[in-house]
């Protein structure tokens, strides 16, 4: 089982990107997924979850409106879609899945992490 999590990179603050979540040897459809990051010297930190069904969505404070989590299960992947970003954005983000979409908002113990992609945002 393996989480991908792609499209990372060095964008100007006020730009944006979007992160993909896919994953293989497992179907997401059964699993909620959460977007992490962690910026250097700092915990690592929730920014979005999705359930498994797309019904229940949550985000940090610091991303509402300028974020948008959803996934495309006929895909196998879940989404991140980060406009306006903030320097304070920069970290590298991960993408975890648990069946429960509680364990997911409070980010322990989860079934599966993907690999970190980072994201920079230039001031």
């Amino acid at each position: 089982v393996q989480l991908q999590a792609s499209g990372g990179g060095l964008v100007q603050a006020g730009g944006s990107l979007r992160l993909s979540c896919a994953a293989s040897g497992v179907t997401l459809d059964s699993y909620a997924i959460g977007w992490f990051r962690q910026a250097p010297g700092r915990e690592r930190e929730g920014v979005s979850c999705i359930s498994s069904t797309g019904g229940s969505i949550y985000y940090r404070d610091s991303v509402k409106g300028r974020f948008t989590i959803s996934r495309d299960n006929a895909k196998n992947t879940v989404y991140l879609q980060m406009n306006s970003l903030k320097p304070e954005d920069t970290a590298v983000y991960y993408c975890a899945a648990d069946r429960s979409v509680l364990r997911v908002r409070i980010g322990r113990n989860l079934d599966y992490w993907g690999q970190g992609t980072l994201v920079t945002v230039s001031s």
